[in-house]
Protein backbone atom coordinates (compact mmCIF):
# COMPACT_ATOMS: atom_id res chain seq x y z
CA UNK A 1 0.00 0.00 0.00
CA UNK A 2 1.21 3.52 -0.71
CA UNK A 3 1.35 5.91 1.37
CA UNK A 4 -0.49 9.23 1.25
CA UNK A 5 2.11 12.13 0.52
CA UNK A 6 0.45 15.97 0.55
CA UNK A 7 3.32 17.23 -1.09
CA UNK A 8 2.85 17.55 -4.75
CA UNK A 9 4.59 19.22 -8.16
CA UNK A 10 5.20 22.85 -8.41
CA UNK A 11 5.02 23.25 -4.66
CA UNK A 12 8.09 25.11 -3.04
CA UNK A 13 9.82 22.97 -0.48
CA UNK A 14 12.94 23.14 1.98
CA UNK A 15 15.70 20.70 2.13
CA UNK A 16 15.53 19.26 5.70
CA UNK A 17 18.42 16.92 5.47
CA UNK A 18 21.62 15.56 3.54
CA UNK A 19 24.16 17.79 1.71
CA UNK A 20 21.62 20.57 0.35
CA UNK A 21 20.13 20.65 3.54
CA UNK A 22 18.51 24.78 3.93
CA UNK A 23 18.39 24.71 0.52
CA UNK A 24 14.26 25.85 -1.11
CA UNK A 25 13.50 24.31 -4.18
CA UNK A 26 10.80 24.05 -6.81
CA UNK A 27 9.25 20.58 -6.90
CA UNK A 28 9.55 19.10 -10.59
CA UNK A 29 8.33 15.55 -10.16
CA UNK A 30 7.15 13.39 -7.72
CA UNK A 31 7.36 9.59 -7.26
CA UNK A 32 5.00 8.82 -4.93
CA UNK A 33 5.23 4.72 -5.46
CA UNK A 34 9.24 5.02 -4.14
CA UNK A 35 8.73 7.95 -2.16
CA UNK A 36 10.57 10.34 -3.88
CA UNK A 37 11.13 13.88 -5.21
CA UNK A 38 13.13 15.86 -7.73
CA UNK A 39 13.83 18.75 -7.25
CA UNK A 40 15.13 22.05 -9.11
CA UNK A 41 18.77 22.57 -9.22
CA UNK A 42 18.81 20.14 -6.18
CA UNK A 43 21.06 17.08 -5.39
CA UNK A 44 22.96 17.61 -8.79
CA UNK A 45 25.62 15.47 -9.85
CA UNK A 46 27.58 14.58 -13.54
CA UNK A 47 27.10 12.06 -15.66
CA UNK A 48 29.52 10.57 -18.39
CA UNK A 49 27.37 9.78 -21.26
CA UNK A 50 28.10 8.11 -24.28
CA UNK A 51 27.41 9.61 -28.06
CA UNK A 52 23.50 8.76 -28.74
CA UNK A 53 20.53 9.89 -30.47
CA UNK A 54 19.59 12.51 -27.44
CA UNK A 55 23.46 13.43 -26.93
CA UNK A 56 25.19 13.51 -29.83
CA UNK A 57 28.18 14.73 -28.67
CA UNK A 58 28.34 12.78 -25.21
CA UNK A 59 30.40 14.22 -22.47
CA UNK A 60 29.82 14.93 -18.91
CA UNK A 61 25.82 15.78 -18.15
CA UNK A 62 24.74 17.34 -14.76
CA UNK A 63 21.68 15.65 -13.68
CA UNK A 64 19.55 16.34 -10.31
CA UNK A 65 18.75 12.83 -8.91
CA UNK A 66 16.01 11.79 -6.43
CA UNK A 67 15.66 12.78 -3.33
CA UNK A 68 13.79 10.97 -0.33
CA UNK A 69 10.06 12.98 0.19
CA UNK A 70 10.81 12.56 4.37
CA UNK A 71 13.92 14.87 3.83
CA UNK A 72 11.75 17.78 2.44
CA UNK A 73 8.97 19.87 4.09
CA UNK A 74 6.52 22.12 2.45
CA UNK A 75 8.09 25.96 2.84
CA UNK A 76 5.52 28.49 3.88
CA UNK A 77 5.94 31.67 1.97
CA UNK A 78 4.19 33.58 5.15
CA UNK A 79 6.47 32.59 8.31
CA UNK A 80 9.21 31.90 5.90
CA UNK A 81 10.08 28.28 7.59
CA UNK A 82 9.00 24.63 6.72
CA UNK A 83 5.99 23.37 7.55
CA UNK A 84 3.79 20.19 7.82
CA UNK A 85 0.84 20.54 5.85
CA UNK A 86 -3.22 19.17 7.14
CA UNK A 87 -6.00 19.11 5.17
CA UNK A 88 -9.89 20.31 5.95
CA UNK A 89 -12.89 21.11 4.20
CA UNK A 90 -13.74 24.57 3.20
CA UNK A 91 -16.78 26.36 3.66
CA UNK A 92 -17.62 24.98 0.30
CA UNK A 93 -17.44 21.43 1.33
CA UNK A 94 -13.78 20.80 -1.40
CA UNK A 95 -11.37 19.90 0.75
CA UNK A 96 -8.00 22.28 0.91
CA UNK A 97 -4.29 21.85 2.05
CA UNK A 98 -2.93 23.96 4.59
CA UNK A 99 -0.16 24.84 6.56
CA UNK A 100 -0.06 23.58 10.19
CA UNK A 101 2.51 26.58 11.41
CA UNK A 102 0.02 29.70 10.48
CA UNK A 103 -3.19 28.01 9.06
CA UNK A 104 -2.80 29.38 5.66
CA UNK A 105 -4.68 27.49 3.17
CA UNK A 106 -2.61 26.66 0.36
CA UNK A 107 -5.32 25.27 -2.04
CA UNK A 108 -7.64 27.90 -3.20
CA UNK A 109 -9.60 26.32 -5.68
Amino acid sequence: MQAKYKIKKDDTVIVTTGKDKGKIAKILKVDRKNGKVILENTNVVKRHTKPGPLNPEGGIVEKEMPVDISNVMYYSQKSKKGTRLGVKTLENGKKARFAKCDGEVIDKD
